[in-house]
């Protein structure tokens, strides 16, 4: 959440720091602001001063209020807020100053003690002027300041309890930028004699690619001469820089109308991305986690843990690895697990999915389990992300950058990575013969195509999507992996559509559900397990008889369904492991189209921000 921008250097540092923002838009915002300092190099220090720009709304709305008004400034910081403490408004967007207005911070996080130090700094005699937890930040370190900028962030963060990732700016110090994390992404941009710092990757791309990704409690102290990297309780410490090896064009739309569109159309790359490499002669090949199969014989217990559409790969892998493994294994809700005392210890394994690798619950969900002995796998898109470093392990899925919110190639290689896994644990404890490891590897490398397969018949979904058109209730409907890949597509549709969309297990419908049943409603349907096909399509004709229109998704092959159906769209066979990673992908194109007919704003849907970094 949120996006923080911040430029030190010789070119003019505001439509940097604003073309930063732009970048950053995909992580939801609801306000913008900029603070630029004079240009370095001022004779007199009192002639030096902060403008401060912002409002609420959209990055446009700044751009207009800025309209060229800004000083030519070779040092800046800028910011969208998705709000927390306070309503969206202009006085909570940041930047926020101190009331000298010579030291200006902007934060994400949430400052957990604010109550307490906003009341101790009013007693200072401390003015403020926004309902925001952040706005303690610039009092605290103009409280603690006496010359040396560096020293009072250390100060002031020293008294804060919370999750920060900070950028702070004093006129008295054109010259210099300070920044600090602490359970918040902050990565700084190494440039030719020019420094950028930014909440993730893609806002540097345009201008360097190589990176140092601070790790918590560091503190970046930002000069025209270089970058000094400390820790927030004294020290240096060596950060070494990181290349960027993505296409700047990944960050594009390419033609496209959305990002989203063509996050669906690059699905066949990037499941072949996490696959490469990982298979040799029928077997997987995860040597690169460091479990041996001692390690992996130990385990009694395995739980897989995420948020959204994170949790919802997990509820996919964990009916088939228990399956296989014949050990429990459950997929858990981040926000839920460590409040109920999971059954943890030394045999747990715990892998933690995230696209982003800084959802705040789900790393507090890693701490916990770390806590009790527990081993860690972070699976995890983003490389250098705190889940990626802190995990006792890590196995990334090789999505690339996801700019749209609603993920779709980051839920398909995760999937994939999933069942990789699942398999890698399989061979360690000899729980499946070779013969069939391999034949489940041959179906899994099939995938990339059959993806390219589905997609070829994308005009399928757009006429079904112009049906739907004027339905506002939809049930998607299924059965074992179908449910749980049922959960996943009526996220899609009502996190860009606004439509309601409910997820249930066929069965339950009669339990209560059926009663909302009229012709005003759809069923989506899946129907690729072929053990539970028939009791599904008994359940799809209890619907039907109430007047509710059934659109499936089902096998090539498959002529029954189409009795308990009003239309059908057909995806390739493969094992019913794998069918899940096939049949979202119509799920998303129908989400996709729905929403775009319906004029709403896909890459960015209201309230909703890419990467969840507080709870």
């Amino acid at each position: 959440m949120c996006g923080i921008a911040g430029y030190l250097g010789s070119r003019s540092a505001v439509p940097v720091v604003v073309d930063q923002l732009r970048r950053l838009e995909y992580r939801g915002y609801d306000s913008a602001g900029v603070a630029a300092v004079r240009s370095a190099g001022e004779v007199d220090l009192r002639a030096v001063e902060i403008q401060i720009v912002k409002t609420e709304g959209k990055l446009q709305a700044l751009v207009d209020k800025l309209n060229g008004g800004m000083p030519e400034a070779r040092l800046a910081i800028a910011h969208t807020r998705w709000a927390t403490h306070g309503r969206p408004s202009t006085p909570n967007a940041h930047p926020h100053p101190d009331d000298s207005g010579k030291i200006v911070v902007c934060h994400n996080g949430i400052i957990e003690n604010y109550v307490e130090l906003r009341g101790w700094l009013q007693g200072q005699g401390h003015e403020f002027r926004s309902e925001t937890d952040t706005e303690v930040l610039p009092h605290l370190i103009a409280e603690y300041y006496e010359g040396d900028l560096e020293q009072a962030v250390r100060d002031a963060l020293a008294r804060v309890r919370g999750s920060f990732a900070i950028v702070v700016v004093s006129a008295d110090h054109p010259d210099l930028l300070v920044a600090a994390r602490k359970d918040s992404p902050l990565v700084v941009g190494l440039g030719d004699g020019e420094y950028f710092v930014a909440s993730d990757i893609p806002a540097l791309l345009p201008y360097t690619r190589d990176v140092l990704v601070l790790e918590d409690h560091d503190l970046a102290v930002i000069r025209p001469t270089g970058v000094t990297i400390r820790s927030l309780r004294g020290g240096e410490v060596k950060r070494e820089p990181m290349r960027v090896t993505w296409d700047s064009a990944a960050a594009e739309k390419q033609g496209y109308d959305h990002f989203m569109l063509k996050e669906i159309h690059e699905q066949p790359s990037t499941i072949r991305d996490t696959l490469r490499g990982r298979i040799a002669e029928g077997r997987v090949d995860l040597s690169e986690l460091g479990i041996d199969p001692a390690k992996a014989q130990a385990i009694d217990r395995i739980y897989l843990v995420g948020c959204g559409t994170a949790y919802h790969a997990g509820l996919v892998a964990a009916q088939t690895w228990e399956r296989r493994l014949r050990i429990p294994v459950a997929a858990e809700l981040a926000s839920e697990f460590r409040y109920r005392e999971p059954v943890l210890n030394e045999r747990s394994l715990v892998v933690l999915i995230s696209q982003s690798g800084e959802t705040a619950d789900t790393l507090a969900a890693m701490r916990e389990a770390q806590a009790h002995g527990s081993t860690t796998v972070g699976l995890v898109n983003v490389v250098g992300s705190t889940l990626a470093r802190e995990a006792d392990h890590a196995l990334y899925t090789q999505a690339g950058p996801e700019i749209c919110v609603a993920s779709t190639k980051a839920y398909t290689s995760q999937l994939t990575a999933l069942s990789l896994l699942g398999l890698y644990l399989t061979q360690l404890r000899e729980a499946l013969p070779a013969a069939e490891v391999a034949a489940l590897l041959e179906a899994l490398s099939a995938i990339p195509g059959q993806v390219e397969s589905i997609l070829a018949k994308e005009e399928e979904i757009v006429r079904a999507a112009e049906f739907f058109s004027d339905c506002h209730d939809f049930f998607f409907l299924g059965r074992g992996l179908d449910y749980a890949l049922a959960q996943e597509g009526a996220l899609k549709l009502k996190e860009i559509s606004y439509r309601h969309s409910e997820a249930l297990a066929a069965g339950e419908m009669k339990h209560g559900t059926l009663a909302l049943v009229t012709e005003s409603v759809s069923a989506i349907a899946v129907a690729t397990q072929d053990a539970l096909r028939e009791k599904l399509a008994s359940n799809l004709k209890e619907v039907k008889a109430r007047g509710a229109y059934v659109f499936t998704v089902a096998r090539e092959g498959d002529a029954e369904i189409e009795h308990s159906s009003d239309q059908v769209f057909r995806v390739p066979n493969s094992h019913d492991s794998l069918m899940p990673i096939l049949a979202i992908i119509p799920l998303q194109l129908l989400a996709y189209y729905i929403a775009r007919n319906g004029g709403c704003e896909i890459d960015q849907p209201r309230n909703l921000a890419k990467s969840v970094t507080v709870e």
